[in-house]
């Protein structure tokens, strides 16, 4: 594999391989790690714009299919172990004395070995980077067609896929920006759009509510059947909500670290504050949400929300912006890993053509299946479960065991085996409703609508 990358003091290089550029000159060039000058406030909008993505403009939606009673646990209980699982993250960044963990499958490297490590975390991580790019492709087309739907009613209407089409020529071009930091005033532009829909969304909610207290709570399907394979579906939508940690040690490579203040304080202090916000802004939108709309809300409450026009135009406005921004957040980890490879395996040298290409061919690629596959909730829910909930609910704690050793049968012992197990049955459990979800909505589908 070509993904392992040579650390500051160390390496899990493979056998054999040798450089296809000078060490320095491809560390500068590759995305992640090239500098180290990120502050904790960095960390923070980093994290916001990383986890308050599409995924909370289905909460209400997932609630819906869960109820009540389950559905604010399962919320309240994401939160407390997604944040403790993030917290071992930031700590096993630095936790070999000389080396820097930079990215998700060097830590995996360290816990499982070499060859194993790569194997483990690399499909997994690539394929949370892909499906969030594809949903937000989704997104982004969805959010502009319903802006031209409330202000222009005499428009001719055109295909959802080219609306999407359109959303992707921002995101080419945005991909050229080479690293981390280069993306650092989009990805706060995207952080303060994801604070300021999401108040738009839960106020409109309440708004609505309040005019009309004629909702229904019941369950969405008169089939049991039906209702547990949403209730399985909602629970890969509230994992997707919490994707933070597959960027967490990339974010963290770029705050500098000396022995007196290691990059864990500056990275703990934002992703606290970033964690602050998540609340804000998913339990209002979740709970106000379902209470409003009832088991009529649809699996993106602001394609549910009519009134009042110019207010939800803007918060599909400022979606679109966000989801730019999130996009290149994920799309940043998987360029590192195809031109890590590209340079270290292949043999390439790391010049501007090979970026060009490499990067086209990725936009395009999730454009092209963004088009083809559009169905919002149920890509939510298969990938939610499928791919976020091992990277962010139990690998961590695994890794945690290897590595940190805490004593058999302690505090720390038994509440990472208890979210292990939690984590191994939404990885069953979500794709499952997931893909009812998708092979439901397929049967009236039909390509490139």
């Amino acid at each position: 594999m070509g993904f392992d990358r040579e650390l500051e003091m160390g390496d899990y290089k493979a056998e054999g391989a040798k450089p296809a550029a000078n060490k320095g000159e491809v560390d500068d060039w590759l995305p992640v790690g090239s500098q180290r000058s990120g502050k904790w406030w960095y960390s923070t909008f980093h994290n916001v714009t990383a986890m308050v993505g599409a995924g909370i403009l289905s909460l209400p939606y997932a609630m819906s299919e869960m109820g009540w009673g389950p559905g604010v646990a399962m919320m309240i209980l994401s939160w407390a172990i997604t944040l403790y699982t993030l917290y071992q993250m930031v700590e096993m960044h630095e936790c070999v004395p000389g080396k820097r963990f930079d990215r998700y499958h060097e830590l995996g490297q360290a816990a499982f070995g070499p060859k194993l490590g790569l194997w483990i975390v690399v499909p997994q991580q690539a394929l949370v980077e892909i499906s969030l790019c594809i949903i937000y492709m989704v997104t982004g087309g969805s959010s502009i067609k319903k802006v031209v739907e409330l202000l222009c009613h005499d428009c001719k209407p055109i295909k959802l896929s080219y609306y999407i089409l359109i959303f992707s020529v921002g995101q080419f071009i945005a991909s050229f920006l080479p690293n981390f930091n280069s993306i650092s005033f989009v990805s706060l532009l995207a952080a303060i759009m994801s604070v300021s829909y999401s108040t738009i969304a839960w106020g409109s909610a309440l708004h609505k509510w309040i005019e009309s207290h004629a909702v229904d709570y019941g369950p969405r399907s008169h089939k049991k059947t039906d209702n547990v394979f949403m209730f399985m579906s909602a629970l890969g939508d509230m994992a997707f909500s919490y994707a933070g940690h597959n960027v967490v040690l990339e974010i963290q490579a770029t705050i500098p670290s000396t022995p007196d203040n290691p990059s864990k304080k500056a990275m703990w202090k934002g992703v606290v504050i970033a964690y602050v916000v998540v609340a804000m802004c998913y339990w209002p939108v979740a709970f106000i949400g379902y209470l409003a709309l009832g088991n009529q809300v649809s699996d993106n409450i602001l394609l549910t929300l009519e009134k009042p026009v110019w207010l939800i135009a803007a918060a599909n406005i400022f979606v679109v912006v966000h989801v730019v921004g999130s996009y290149q957040v994920y799309a940043m980890l998987m360029f590192d890993m195809i031109e890590t490879f590209c340079v270290k395996t292949l043999k390439f040298k790391p010049t501007k053509t090979l970026r060009f290409v490499t990067r086209n061919l990725f936009v395009a690629f999730t454009l092209f299946v963004g088009i083809s596959v559009p169905f919002f909730g149920g890509l939510l829910g298969f990938f939610g479960g499928f791919a976020f909930a091992p990277t962010t609910y139990y690998i961590p704690c695994i890794m945690w065991l290897i590595l940190m050793k805490p004593k058999k049968f302690g505090l720390s012992w038994c509440m990472n085996w208890t979210f292990i197990v939690i984590g191994i049955l939404l990885t069953i459990l979500a794709p499952i409703g997931g893909l009812w979800s998708i092979v439901k909505s397929a049967k009236t589908y039909h390509f490139y609508q």
